[in-house]
């Protein structure tokens, strides 16, 4: 009788260490405790143009599980009639009626202003409206959601020519030509405006 139990209270005292082994192994196994991400130089020093400001984002080749989690959560809403009438509407009063105001209350009422179509519209409105410190606020936070959104990189270089940051603009070019080549639309219009003389009025 005695044996019994003493083996009872030896299984029970196995299979309770069974279980939290294999529970701590599931959390570690699924990143528990700490940020992904990648470590080392995020631009992996392969450019001959200006280096980017500190403040620029890691480049989208270092994959984290929570960008996986991230680009899900993103698949969800764009699949929403509501969010993609409402964005194309804001587009609308962007591009055709030039009421840069009434888009931006549009994209930020749309609920997803870290999602880098939407960051980027928000801050090329900004500048058009003069603000250049918030909409460097705004395209940075489309950089960080989307480090190769191209659009971003186009608008943003045309930000630095306005600002007089031809060198920054030149990088801009060169993610633009990594991302999508010299022939796309948004490497040529920002190769066009750099060969502007200095104080030209630019298109966009």
């Amino acid at each position: 009788m005695i044996n019994l139990r003493i083996r009872l209270v030896a299984l029970g005292i196995l299979l309770t260490a069974l279980m939290g082994a294999s529970s701590f192994t599931a959390v570690f196994a699924a990143g528990g405790g700490g940020g992904g991400g990648g470590g080392g130089d995020p631009y992996g020093g392969a450019y001959s143009t200006p280096s980017p400001p500190a403040s620029y984002p890691n480049r989208s080749d270092t994959k984290a599980t929570t960008h996986k989690v991230k680009k899900a959560d993103k698949r969800s809403f764009l699949d929403d009639p509501a969010f993609r009438q409402d964005y194309r509407a804001a587009y609308d009063t962007i591009y055709d009626r030039h009421d840069y105001a009434a888009a931006i209350d549009q994209l930020k009422a749309l609920g997803h202003d870290d999602y880098a179509n939407v960051a980027n519209l928000i801050g090329y409105s900004y500048r058009k409206l003069g603000d250049y410190k918030l909409s460097q606020v705004w395209y940075e936070r489309a950089l960080q959601s989307d480090p190769n959104h191209v659009l971003t990189w186009n608008y943003y270089g045309f930000w630095q020519i306005e600002q007089g940051n031809r060198d920054a603009a030149e990088y801009h070019l060169s993610r633009i030509g990594e991302i999508c080549g010299t022939d796309c639309a948004e490497y040529r219009s920002l190769a066009a405006a750099l060969e502007q003389p200095a104080g030209s009025d630019l298109v966009y």
